[in-house]
């Protein structure tokens, strides 16, 4: 998706993705996908550690796998988690059942009920079977953290203009989003709790 906001369309495409938590409350949600990988989730957390913010982590099946203390740590800090299938696969190229077989074997590692789609590209059939035994959470702000022909001031200031209360934002745990992710996450944070905005955990 190239948009920072996430059009009407989309949600009334998909009704049953919980795409925002607008109870009118002035609250956000910020939600990391990727990791947990050692070059940015550790950095991620500390900076949420001294904000005192608490988010969600989406995280990859396999690289739990292979960083499971740095899972355990997201954990310990009282952050929420998601399973984001066991190796990152798109949706639309993969087979229903192998897609579905995917998100359960990273449910191996990934104590949850939440779960979210990589690229945000999954087929209804897929949805369907995978609402059956998950909550899927969708975003309505995409940060772009991860492209390289923006630049990270561009990156703050165009999650910061697409938050209402109850947006559900992602940020990702990626070597390629680093430099974005690393100088817009702190402004933003600093600037919604300005103006007035609390931090919630998806559920």
């Amino acid at each position: 998706m190239r948009f920072v906001g996430v059009p009407q369309l989309l949600k009334k495409l998909f009704p049953r993705l919980i795409w925002d938590y607008n109870t009118g409350d002035k609250i956000v949600y910020i939600t990391f996908d990727d990791g947990p990988i050692p070059e940015s989730t550790p950095w991620t957390l500390k900076l949420l550690r001294d904000k005192n913010v608490k988010a969600t982590f989406f995280c990859v099946g396999d690289n739990v796998r292979k960083y499971p203390e740095i899972y355990q740590q997201i954990l310990n800090e009282g952050h929420a988690v998601g399973n984001h299938t066991h190796n990152h696969l798109r949706g639309f190229t993969n087979q229903t059942q192998s897609y579905v077989d995917n998100v359960r074997l990273a449910g191996q590692y990934i104590n949850s009920k939440l779960f979210r789609p990589p690229y945000g590209m999954i087929k209804r059939s897929q949805a369907r079977q995978l609402l059956k035994d998950y909550k899927i959470i969708m975003w309505d702000v995409l940060s772009q953290d991860y492209r390289q022909d923006i630049s990270p001031e561009s990156c703050y200031k165009a999650v910061l203009k697409n938050i209402k209360p109850g947006s559900i934002i992602l940020f990702h745990n990626h070597i390629k989003s680093e430099k974005n992710m690393r100088y817009a996450l702190p402004r933003l944070i600093d600037e919604l709790k300005k103006q007035g905005y609390m931090f919630g955990i998806c559920k």
